[in-house]
Formats: structure tokens, sequence, C-alpha cells
């Protein structure tokens, strides 16, 4: 049986390492992804604030040794989701199972404004940027912006309006300056209440500008102001964005997506294609898109395959559940676990805040760069958190 896994992020490497673990060499696993490696998303934080370098966060996809899997670096050029078929441009692959792990494309340039104006800190690229813009920036009026729903990670905003805090009072230029944080969101993170409560105090002890159910759709560079809601207008200095996040163009051209991305069964993550399953970002699961909800579902088609494999029926499905470390600023660390369940209202609960819980978000990342690579981080080399 040949699984074709297109996209090497928390799902992808999900699955193929699920499969692998049971199967070894008898596995027959592709996976495929464009770039040079993984980066956690919680990462391009670290390297943005100076916490750490972009080389110690990145993870080569050439350290991937597994039985029975395969790495190929390409672009995926189109997906016939019907002969499971998949064109790249290192060649055809066909499939008798398809896991498309593509996550959702970024683009800035959708923003009015935002490419002149602006800085984004979504992308690899542009979070790494931020370092030395960040270095320079001496204060002044900061607004953290979502130009687009949906986005990834939703506490992510909130973590960088707390961290720019910290930045600029470890700096001495926090009384000259303002943070504001624009998000379309009523609370910071809608399916746990405590969570909202607590950042929320936290905004309100930093003297962070909080400006919820509101979305930036555009930036005027030349008078130097954010463009929010319907007729608002917030000035700014540095502008930090969200940019507005699509599914990729070559999943729209197969036909998989409806309303811009790839409805699933929410427990079985299959598509309305025999032998094709999405997960993580580039679907419609009913959950936020964030690694660790990606990492479930993929866990749940690794499931599915290895039953397959072994001629039984498939029996595993999805319970949507998820948990995420918060930053809170001050060296302080939160966990935030919620479940969602088609048909019910997410819940969700809150550990900490502490400085304890610094160690198990350290943990968190480890355990997969040692599941998924095969080798120990951060290095002996790496700059402390």
């Amino acid at each position: 049986m040949r699984v074709v896994v297109l996209g090497a992020g928390f799902g992808g490497l999900e699955v193929t390492t699920r499969v692998s673990d049971e199967l070894g060499d008898g596995a027959d696993v592709v996976l495929i992804d464009r770039t040079e490696g993984f980066v956690f998303g919680f990462s391009k934080l670290d390297v943005m604030f100076g916490r750490t370098t972009a080389s110690e966060v990145l993870h080569p996809y050439r350290d991937l040794v597994k039985p029975g899997v395969r790495f190929v670096q390409a672009d995926v050029r189109s997906i016939d989701p019907v002969a499971r078929r998949v064109e790249t441009d290192a060649g055809a692959f066909d499939a008798d199972v398809l896991v498309v792990a593509l996550g959702a494309d970024l683009d800035p340039g959708a923003t009015p404004g935002l490419v002149e104006g602006g800085h984004e800190f979504y992308t690899e690229e542009g979070a790494f940027a931020l370092r030395d813009v960040l270095d320079r920036f001496e204060g002044g009026r900061v607004v953290v912006g979502v130009t687009s729903t949906p986005f990834k990670c939703p506490p992510a905003p909130s973590e960088t309006a707390l961290l720019m805090h910290d930045h600029l009072t470890e700096r001495g230029n926090r009384d000259r300056s303002s943070i504001s944080l624009v998000m379309p969101l009523p609370a910071p993170v809608p399916p746990s209440p405590d969570a909202s409560k607590v950042l929320l105090a936290a905004f309100a002890e930093r003297g962070i500008e909080w400006h919820p159910g509101r979305l930036v759709r555009g930036l005027d560079p030349e008078r130097g102001v954010a463009l929010v809601g319907e007729d608002e207008e917030l000035p700014y200095d540095l502008f930090l964005a969200v940019p507005v996040h699509r599914a990729p163009a070559v999943v729209i051209e197969s036909g998989l997506a409806v309303d811009g991305w790839i409805p699933v069964d929410p427990l079985t993550l299959e598509t309305s294609f025999p032998g094709v399953y999405a997960v993580g970002d580039v679907a419609s699961v009913g959950t936020p898109k964030a690694g660790v909800f990606a990492e479930g579902q993929a866990s749940v088609v690794a499931e599915r395959i290895l039953a397959q494999a072994r001629g039984e029926d498939a029996s595993a499905e999805y319970g949507g559940t998820g948990l995420c470390y918060l930053e809170l600023g001050h060296g302080n660390v939160a966990k935030v676990e919620v479940t969602f369940l088609s048909g019910q209202a997410p819940r969700g609960g809150l550990q900490g805040p502490s400085a304890a819980f610094v160690a198990d978000k350290q943990a968190f990342g480890t355990t997969r760069v040692r599941r998924w690579f095969a080798r120990e981080w951060p290095s002996a080399e790496a700059t402390p958190p």
C-alpha cells in the first residue's frame, strides 16, 4: 500500500512517523514538502524576540531517516483526488492512500499597504526578519493586528503583544511606547473563558489596548495609520500583522476545497474522495488551525491507514482535543486544553500561568523532535529562552 503525504508539518510528520513505527521497512510512504525543514510556530516568536537563532529552530528534513519513508523536496503542481495522483516538479506519484496536509498559505499582499508599511510575523521569513527590526526599534506606537479569518494559532497575537511589552521594557523604551491589539474575536481565546480572563488582566496590567471584534482592512503607510473595521483608524510606528490565510492554490484547483478549505468527516478526517484524507490547517474540521490539532488528526489518520494495512476495519475517530502553551510574558507560561466536538460548544480549561510550565513547553518541542527527527533539541549551544 503506497501512502503519499503532502506537507511535512505537524500533520505530515505525525502520519509518517506513526506508520513507520508500526510497519518499519514494510511501509511505502512518500512525504513531500517544498521547504527544507520544519519550524515550530512558537519558535518563530523565540527568534523574533531574540531568544534564539533561526538556525537553531530549523529542523532539516534531510535528518528524516525512517524505515519505509522517503522524503521528497518538491513543489506540488497538481492533485487528482479521483485517481489519487500527484504531479510535482520532482515527478508524479500515485497513491493508494493520499493525505493532504499542506497547511495554509499566507498572503501579506492581500491587505492594502501591508507589504509597504508593515511587517508580518506568521511566516518564517517574516518572523526571522523582525528580529533585526525589533532590535533597532526605539519605541513608539505598536499595533498588533489580524487581517482576516480564519487564522492559525489564535493565541499568537496576544502572546506577541505581551512579549512586545517585555521587549520594550527590557530596553527602557516602554514608557514612550503604546501597544494595541486588534483581533476579530470577542475574547482573546473564546473557547477558554479562564484563559481569556487571564489575558485580559495581563493586558490591563501592562497597559495594552485591546480592540476586540475588529479586523485590520489595510494600512495607509504615508499617514502611518491602520484602517480598522468600517471607519476606525489607529496610528502606528510599528505594525505587526497576522496576514491573510488561504488554502494553497493547488488545493483550490484540485476540486478538493469547498468555501476555501477542504471539508472532511470530523471523526475520520476523510474527504469526499475515497482514499483521500485531509488534516491540519488546510481542512475544515471545526477546530482551530493549530499544530496540536493537526497532530491529533494525523494520529487518527495513521491508525486508520494501519488498520487498512492489517486488513482490519478502521475504528479510530478524532476527539477534537488539543493542548497549547500560552506565553504570558514575565517568564510565565500557561497550558490551555480545549475540546471541540461536533454539535457541542467547545470547552476549555487553563493551568497556570507559571514559570514551571516553561519547562513543559520545552519538553513539548523536545519530544516531538526526538520522535520525528531522531535527534535531541535544543542543542547544547542553543541560546536559553
